[in-house]
């Protein structure tokens, strides 16, 4: 968990410090660094909900047979 939170600190600490280095603005930097996490969980419960979709399960089959049969061909 120690090293959770201190990701977590670090993540909110270099979102500020790049917000603020190209906006120059304590108030962009501030809410681009707690509104970016917000969207990232709401963005990640509906990429989990894609995820467990059988056409998503399906997809990511086959793009792994094929990355297997690549690995398999003989190099010229």
């Amino acid at each position: 968990m120690a090293k959770t939170l201190s990701f977590g600190v670090l993540h909110l600490g270099t979102s500020f410090s790049v917000t603020y280095a190209l906006t120059g603005s304590m108030a962009v930097a501030g809410a681009v660094t707690f509104i970016e996490p917000l969207a990232n969980t709401v963005l990640h419960y509906f990429f989990d909900k894609y995820w467990d979709h059988p056409r998503a399960q399906a997809l990511r089959a086959r793009l792994g047979r094929r990355s297997a049969r690549s690995q398999l061909a003989p190099q010229a």
